[in-house]
């Protein structure tokens, strides 16, 4: 088939705009009449270092970006972020409050799906003696006490008074959980449930807001706006569900994360060391800082951040009207209960023997890849 025939519904790598992979692959040949690809000029470079500018220009303009948070390019993908985020976060605390005993220094987390439950596992692993507090996990909440089906009320959240950080993963791609998710019509609106900025603790650092709170977009970045991004101490993305190929991730860190750490930190997870640096301390992903540019371009005259939104929704509105139509069929069976259901990613199973794997092989002889999903 023709690229014009398929239609792409991964998880990720996401489909980009064939206008954006056009000029993408001019820049590989020759990149701005510099005579050199994208790959093949020095990051070190003036025009590397104009095209680095305009990307965090752009994202920080149609995300509303304040000035007291930073834009950063770093490589890794989000399960880095795992890693770094207890690292940045736990020195960050000792700097603070030197006096804790490490036992003192408590991470919380609220999971909700396989990616925030990887980074709980990774916040154990890292922790060197400060424990971790499983604020909520939304599996208690399904019948097999296993599987996650929802985000869950917060109500009956326990935060810690003063901990190192406090995270969540807003979009969870392997099981469809969203919060703020996608609620039926006439469906109780209660059931669609933000994440609870407002119940946090103030930080005893700073009470004008509320303590180091950190969210893993990669999934739903720049699909619609980020509620409370100012609130955020970190939000992080993974660009190749959204906006380029694998290989970039974006960090909007508030500046008061960007100190020094002790010597016990990798140099290149320090946040400190990619923002003094301009996010240029080593060789970055240059080829999808290029092409997320290009899409974020592509975006800002397609009516930008609005319009992405409103796609996204009519998009959602259509599929899971048909989902819900095959579900009183006795066709299909939504594994998502409703107002958790994502807009990004929609999970469901295929009822009776065999028809699965027929509904997949229909849908790709129609052109329709990625049904399958990843687990």
């Amino acid at each position: 088939m023709d690229r014009e025939n398929i239609i792409n519904v991964t998880a990720g790598p996401s489909q980009l705009p064939l206008p954006v992979l056009e000029e993408a692959a001019k820049g590989l040949l020759n990149f701005r009449g510099t005579g050199m690809g994208i790959t093949e000029i020095s990051h070190r470079s003036s025009e590397f270092g104009l095209m680095t500018n305009e990307l965090r220009d752009i994202i920080r303009k149609h995300l509303e970006i304040p000035d007291s948070h930073e834009v950063l390019f770093t490589q890794g993908g989000g399960s880095l972020q795992f890693s770094a985020v207890v690292l940045n976060l736990l020195n960050r605390h000792k700097r603070l409050f030197p006096d804790l005993k490490q036992e003192e220094r408590v991470m919380d987390y609220i999971v909700t799906g396989s990616w925030s439950s990887k980074a709980m596992k990774e916040g154990k692993k890292l922790g060197d003696g400060a424990p971790v507090n499983v604020v909520h996990d939304s599996r208690k909440l399904s019948a097999s006490g296993s599987a996650f089906q929802e985000v869950g009320a917060s109500t009956e959240w326990k935060f810690s008074q003063n901990p190192a950080f406090v995270y969540y993963c807003e979009n969870e791609t392997v099981d469809g959980v969203q919060f703020a998710g996608h609620l039926s019509p006439n469906a109780d609106a209660s059931l669609s449930v933000p994440f609870p900025v407002e119940s946090l603790p103030r930080d005893p650092a700073d009470s004008a807001r509320p303590v180091p709170l950190i969210g893993d977009h990669s999934s739903s970045f720049f699909s619609r706006p980020i509620p409370h991004l100012a609130d955020h101490a970190l939000i992080y993305a993974g660009a190749q569900k959204n906006l380029g190929p694998a290989g970039l991730t974006i960090l909007i860190a508030r500046k008061d994360l960007l100190v020094p750490t002790t010597n016990l930190m990798p140099t290149t997870l320090d946040y400190a060391t990619l923002a003094d640096s301009k996010s240029l301390y080593n060789t970055p992903p240059m080829f999808p800082m290029y092409t997320t540019l290009l899409v974020m371009q592509h975006y800002e005259r397609e009516g930008g951040l609005p319009a992405v939104t409103a796609r996204n929704a009519a998009k959602a509105e259509k599929l899971y009207a048909a989902l819900t139509a095959g579900e009183q069929a006795g066709k299909f069976r939504m594994k998502v209960k409703d107002g958790s259901r994502s807009y990004m990613n929609v999970v469901f199973e295929v009822l009776g023997e065999g028809q699965e794997q027929k509904f997949i092989e229909a849908a790709t002889k129609k052109g329709i890849r990625g049904f399958k999903g990843h687990r």
